[in-house]
């Protein structure tokens, strides 16, 4: 397998099909006060602790599970781990070249991790990482870092540029129209019942997209409700306890 390609593992139970892309480095922000600089001119520096592929330490790798977890390791060391089912809720993703950012917000606590993807050419490691950020929009929308000038680049390639922060934390002056916001916590059954009304915009967790029938299974199955008799009056029936729902 050529050095940072992708692989997908399967086995009968489709839930524990996995991604994998190997890294070449992977960066974890310190917050201020929590770093501890070796001298004055590594201040710079100071607040990213950078973790890098090789032979003594292990290869990078990121992981996707099917079951919507996000998992960074090296060797058998864990060095990353959340599941991505409400990552909306939480998650900021970044995308640009061979790179991707992510800005979390927990509890009203941040924090930045840098991925840099590995490749046996600068365009490869970028061909992989567009790989993840297609099998990460599934779960969370990623947006396309816009280029910036030289004089911000950053100096450091494992290192976002100074504006990085600000920019994640500000909507970008032609974004379109925002979907609405992805619900937190339990959805109550009010809730719910005025969302599948359609009388209540609602971004559903990840979790209420998963399908556990086959998709031959449900075809069969609605084809048969069709052929029912019966199944308008019972689509109707539902229709009204709905209704009922969202007035308790």
């Amino acid at each position: 397998m050529e050095s940072g390609s992708s692989t997908e593992e399967h086995s009968k139970d489709s839930t524990i099909s996995i991604c994998v892309w190997k890294l070449r480095r992977y960066g974890r922000f310190i917050p201020e006060g929590k770093a501890k600089p070796k001298s004055s001119a590594s201040n710079v520096n100071c607040a990213w602790k950078i973790f890098e592929s090789s032979e003594s330490a292990g290869q990078l790798e990121l992981n996707i599970l099917a079951s919507g977890h996000l998992l960074v390791s090296q060797g058998q060391e864990l060095l990353e781990g959340f599941s991505l089912l409400d990552a909306q809720s939480f998650l900021k993703i970044q995308h640009k070249s061979d790179s991707l950012l992510f800005n979390m917000t927990i509890k009203g606590e941040s924090r930045l991790v840098r991925l840099q993807f590995d490749g046996s050419s600068r365009a490869e490691a970028a061909g992989f990482c567009s790989k993840a950020v297609e099998r990460l929009q599934d779960y969370v929308p990623v947006q396309q870092h816009r280029s910036t000038p030289a004089s911000a680049a950053p100096s450091h390639p494992a290192e976002p540029g100074p504006s990085t922060q600000q920019q994640l934390q500000q909507a970008p002056g032609d974004a379109p129209r925002e979907a609405p916001a992805a619900a937190k916590g339990p959805l109550s059954i009010k809730h719910l019942s005025q969302f599948f009304l359609g009388e209540r915009e609602l971004c559903l967790p990840m979790a209420y997209h998963q399908c556990t029938l086959p998709s031959g299974g449900l075809e069969a199955l609605l084809r048969l409700c069709l052929l029912d008799s019966g199944f308008p009056a019972f689509v109707e029936e539902v229709e009204e306890k709905l209704k009922e729902l969202t007035q308790e």
